[in-house]
């Protein structure tokens, strides 16, 4: 969690007796709206061997206009004791910057010892945050973007066989934990989600069992292809062997018992809300982790947007698209849709102006990217539910445009486990899945007058 070695910053007028130092680290301003920010943070102290331990606290932030000459004042309290801090304040002007400070036990919050937070500029650098200008217009809709779920997982992490070393669960199995955090926050009234889209990964291992065990918990959320709508991930591909053998035969001897719980593989998802077109792409190979599109799919895609090009349309897929992903990733370029079917997906786009966002996972971070052509479409990667910084996208639609924040889900368990897995990749994953803020939070313009 870091700072072990730095300070903590305590108010002179604290005098509590503590028996060993408290650290307040992890400083993250995760979300802001136009009228909210949320603000997280952690609390530690060495124990006897200097390891750093999470420690029960209680949480204030304080908050005032950066154009004002008045001290900060407390807006928001949590006087019930954790180590994982979550303060979400509302009431804010669009538009507006603001100071603030977070404090536990005297403590004020900092951050950690990650670029990501600690660069130039940033809120968590510098104390201040501006809240965003909502697009013009009346709000259309709500959806949530989400993906890598991964049920059935049971170290998190890993990349190649057991490098790095990853992260075992310590609280009752940790996708299940993420994903009912996932819908506890959807089903509450201030996310207003009213479709959810899943890119990807939902299983670990397409088992049946984890199939139908994911299936089950979103259908306590909504039914499939009205409420919710998911497209398979490379994990979710058809495997073969014994423990698949009883499921749907597959090309090449393998098996697909995620299309029993779900869909058959590279099939077109299509689904039309308020004269929004929801279009979901199967990019999964049938073994390995990069990305295609065969070619049945991609040709009703093709036919799909040249009957409609202008209506508003978003594309969600598991792999993302475009060349600036293939070389900033981890695995590199062989991990996103192939070259061809990514040059052919974007031409496509270049045609179709209605194409406003695809939506993608798979890198496990928040991160947009810049198209490879000529086509005004955002390429959006959204980091896992299962993992640090544990969580999903909200993309609300106005008439003028569409206002897109990252959400870390809230429940105690997911924020314990999130914490946790901050130690991924040697320490570094917040510095890889974070994004900046304008990655997590940003408007874009654009003419929605046409949607209901």
């Amino acid at each position: 969690m870091g700072l072990a070695t730095l300070l903590p910053f305590t108010r002179p007028s604290s005098a509590r007796a503590q028996p060993h130092p408290l650290i307040a680290t992890d400083l993250e301003v995760v979300t802001i709206t136009d009228r909210s920010v949320i603000i997280t943070w952690t609390t530690v102290t060495p124990d006897a061997a200097g390891r750093l331990t999470p420690v029960d606290t209680d949480a204030e932030v304080l908050l005032a206009p950066a154009d004002s000459a008045r001290a900060a004042v407390p807006v928001h309290a949590d006087p019930q004791p954790t180590p994982f801090h979550y303060a979400e304040i509302d009431g804010l002007e669009p538009g507006r910057t603001y100071r603030f400070e977070a404090w536990s036990h005297g403590v004020r919050a900092i951050p950690a010892l990650s670029v990501t937070t600690l660069s130039p500029g940033t809120p968590e650098s510098t104390g201040e945050f501006t809240t965003l200008v909502p697009p013009p217009g009346r709000p259309l809709q709500t959806l949530a973007l989400a993906n890598d779920v991964h049920y059935g997982e049971e170290v998190s992490g890993l990349l190649v066989a057991n490098v790095p070393p990853g992260v075992r669960q310590d609280i009752p199995p940790y996708p299940e934990v993420m994903l009912a955090a996932l819908l506890d926050d959807l089903r509450r009234s201030d996310r207003g989600a009213e479709r959810l889209l899943i890119a990807g990964d939902l299983t670990n291992e397409a088992s049946l069992k984890d199939s139908r065990a994911v299936r089950a918990h979103l259908d306590t959320w909504g039914a499939l292809g009205t409420d919710y709508f998911v497209v398979r991930g490379n994990h979710d591909r058809p495997h073969v062997g014994p423990d698949y053998a009883s499921c749907l035969p597959a090309p090449a001897d393998h098996h697909d018992c995620w299309a029993e719980a779900f869909i058959p593989r590279q099939q077109l998802i299509e689904h039309e809300t308020g004269g929004l077109r929801l279009l979901g792409l199967d990019t999964s190979e049938l073994d390995g982790s990069g990305g295609t599109i065969d070619r049945p799919q991609f040709d009703l895609l093709a036919e799909r947007l040249r009957a409609d090009p202008d209506r508003p349309t978003l594309v969600f897929g598991h792999h993302p698209v475009t060349v600036e992903s293939g070389f900033t990733n981890l695995a590199g370029p062989g991990f996103v849709l192939n070259g061809r079917d990514s040059a052919e997906l974007q031409a496509l786009y270049t045609r179709s102006p209605g194409v406003f966002l695809h939506h993608s996972g798979h890198t496990h971070r928040n991160r947009r990217t810049r198209p490879d052509a000529a086509c005004a479409v955002e390429f959006l990667e959204v980091a896992a539910v299962k993992e640090y910084p544990g969580g999903y996208s909200l993309l609300r639609l106005y008439e003028g445009g569409y206002l897109l924040n990252f959400y870390k889900t809230r429940t105690d368990a997911a924020r314990r486990w999130s914490a946790t897995t901050r130690s991924e990749y040697f320490g570094l994953l917040p510095d890889y899945t974070l994004g900046t803020t304008a990655d997590r939070n940003h408007v874009v313009l654009r003419d929605f007058s046409g949607l209901r």
